[in-house]
Parts: C-alpha cells; sequence; structure tokens
C-alpha cells in the first residue's frame, strides 16, 4: 500500500510503500521526548516529494541512525540509517503519515536498554 506523508507545514513531504502491520514505540531519548510512533520501512520505499532546504538532521550518541526534521516546523517525520549498503532502513513517524492511527498496533521497544 502506498501511503502519504508530511510534516506539519508541508514543506517536507514524502511517500511509502509497504504494509503497515504496527508502529513500534521507542523510549530511548530521542523516541520518548518526540513522541515518534515509528514503522521501519527499507530504505528504498520512502520517496521524498518535497524537501527544499527545509529537511535538516540530528545525529547522537554513535551516530548511526540521521533523525530529520523540519527547519520550519520542527516536525520529525522519519529517520533514517546512515550506512552505505543494500540493508538501509527508514523509520517512518507514523503521526506524519495520513491514516487513521487508531487502526494501527502499537509495540513498545526498550531503547533505553540499547
Amino acid at each position: 500500500m502506498l501511503y502519504k506523508g508530511k510534516c506539519h507545514c508541508g514543506k517536507i513531504a514524502f511517500e511509502v510503500e509497504g504494509e503497515l502491520r504496527g508502529a513500534v514505540r521507542c523510549n530511548c531519548s530521542i523516541c520518548s521526548r518526540k513522541g515518534a510512533l515509528l514503522w521501519a520501512v527499507p530504505h528504498d520505499k520512502l520517496r521524498l516529494l518535497a524537501w527544499g532546504d527545509d529537511l535538516s538532521k540530528y545525529t547522537f550518541a554513535n551516530q548511526v541512525i540521521a533523525h530529520r526534521f523540519c527547519r520550519t516546523c520542527g516536525i520529525h517525520p522519519f529517520a533514517e540509517d546512515v550506512g552505505e549498503g543494500s540493508e538501509r532502513n527508514a523509520y517512518v513517524n507514523v503521526h506524519c503519515l495520513d491514516l487513521d492511527l487508531a487502526a494501527v498496533p502499537i509495540f513498545d521497544f526498550d531503547g533505553r536498554a540499547v
């Protein structure tokens, strides 16, 4: 299925293709603060439609994930693996997708322990 998503102001827009079977609620320091619910997809299934100079990134700790956010509205629509290769993933914040969030099962992940 094809989903469309965007940040709050719409300057970052994207689409993602896949079967959304659930979202992960991670309790790591960044995910818990931004309230993200994440859906991991192969990186090539995420297509940016609009971004310009508004798409920025934040990395911390071991710097293997680039947390992407909009410089205008501050919303974090997705994150992505920064490594090279075919095993890269994108982690879409399902709060930014056009869908009924009540229908998405939520799974808790202990990111603080990682």
